[in-house]
């Protein structure tokens, strides 16, 4: 738990904080799986900025720190995925955060694998990591997403299957090569905001989905 040194200094800053919540599931069974790249965003951020996630917080595994003059809160839930927002709710209301504070990072089927895309708003997409975060948001939509891409599962396979299976190698490359593509969009909106950093790199991240539909045509 923070002490209350900590949480005054980032609660008092001239600039709340943001919080950047990546969803997953705990545990080195789910490591390097579809379901997963939310954790694996919020790792490559804290690594590239030399943030800490030394702490439990929240039922998170957590880090905080600041990129130039931002102060910045990085969370992994521990709930597993469907719970996600037993954690996600409790650290927006420890840290008195409004909603557009916070960017929640999640899979997404309907985006090509390693395709990314910042989303100011919007519903859950039947994705279940996203219904528990908005549940405990008290039913509030109004929060941002960076949302990754990992494709859509190949014939009648199951999608609970295809969540948490590991990546193929080029699927694999193709997230790999959009980690630091995520950090970089990250950090532009905490020095841009969100509305300038979403229109340009989702016009970077179009282009990329074209490539990608031209490669496999």
């Amino acid at each position: 738990m923070l002490n209350r040194v900590s949480r005054r200094c980032f609660c008092t800053f001239a600039a709340r904080p943001w919080l950047f919540v990546g969803l997953g599931n705990p545990g080195e069974k789910y490591g390097g799986t579809r379901h997963n790249v939310g954790f694996e965003m919020i790792d490559a951020f804290a690594e590239s900025q030399g943030i800490s996630l030394n702490r439990i917080h929240c039922k998170a595994i957590f880090g905080e720190g600041f990129v130039a003059d931002s102060a910045v809160l990085l969370a992994k839930p521990q709930t597993y995925m469907n719970l996600s927002g037993e954690s996600s709710g409790p650290l927006a209301a420890y840290y008195k955060l409004p909603l557009n504070r916070v960017i929640v990072i999640h899979d997404d089927m309907d985006l090509p694998c390693g395709v990314l895309r910042l989303q100011h708003k919007g519903g859950h997409g039947s994705h279940n990591g996203l219904k528990s975060v908005i549940y405990h948001f008290r039913g509030n939509k109004e929060f941002a997403r960076l949302r990754i891409g990992i494709g859509r599962p190949p014939g009648q396979m199951d999608p609970k299957a295809f969540l948490l299976q590991k990546f193929n190698a080029t699927a694999r490359e193709r997230i790999d090569a959009a980690l630091p593509e995520g950090v970089a969009a990250l950090k532009s909106i905490l020095s841009r905001g969100l509305t300038e950093s979403a229109r340009c790199f989702n016009q970077e991240q179009k282009y990329k989905h074209i490539r990608l539909q031209t490669m496999l045509t």
